[in-house]
């Protein structure tokens, strides 16, 4: 397939969470899907262990009931401390920033059965298998031989004119969506949902973050 023509900063800097603008009419080929998950396979995992696997669900019962899971998730973060525009109340402008973030979550929830296709990323094992002095070592390890190729996929996806977002929410309830997806549960984690369709437009710009000045620690904290 085609790409855009994309230098590699501006598709790193321009692949956003994508909302509001998916184009939620316009079907996704399975092989465009496929070409962008074998970008996301040549993603480094540790110890080369490529412990991954990706579920991708297009079926419109599956996708009702997983949307059905991240809604009450989603309920209840926008009541929590942790939701988007409860952060940096002290900045005016952030906080502008903030609620169209909240706003632009809770559209997705509300359109996200519409959502062409639906990629679940999962790793192989479960994250609570290990304790003590060693667990930090081995989650960290487990989500960074994911998350390469989760970014990686989203990328490929950016460059062919794909919109995507890495969504959490549906993991509260993961034993049930295991179940609606037949997945193993005591023997694989999920990672993530992403919804995929094709973006209306794909002039994406970089977004307003904190200076690099404030979060850099050369040397010590």
């Amino acid at each position: 397939m085609e790409t855009l023509n994309l230098t590699n900063d501006e598709l790193l800097t321009t692949t956003r969470a994508v909302r509001k603008r998916l184009d939620l009419s316009r079907p996704v080929d399975m092989e465009v899907i496929k070409e962008c998950l074998e970008i996301a396979l040549q993603a480094p995992t540790a110890s080369n262990s490529q412990t991954w696997h990706f579920i991708v669900v297009t079926d419109a019962e599956q996708k009702e009931k997983l949307t059905e899971l991240y809604r009450k998730t989603m309920a209840a973060y926008r009541e929590s401390p942790a939701a988007a525009n409860r952060l940096g109340q002290d900045d005016p402008e952030y906080q502008r920033v903030q609620e169209r973030v909240v706003n632009s979550a809770v559209y997705l929830g509300m359109h996200l059965q519409e959502v062409p296709v639906f990629v679940i990323p999962c790793l192989w094992g479960r994250m609570e298998a290990v304790e003590g002095q060693n667990a930090v070592l081995y989650q960290a390890s487990a989500y960074g031989s994911i998350f390469p190729g989760v970014w990686n996929f989203m990328l490929a996806a950016r460059a062919r004119g794909l919109g995507t977002c890495l969504t959490t929410f549906h993991l509260r309830f993961e034993r049930e969506a295991a179940e609606i997806l037949g997945i193993p549960y005591e023997k694989v984690t999920q990672v993530a949902l992403i919804p995929v369709a094709y973006t209306q437009g794909t002039d994406f710009r970089p977004a307003r973050r904190k200076p690099l000045d404030g979060i850099l620690h050369i040397e010590r904290w």
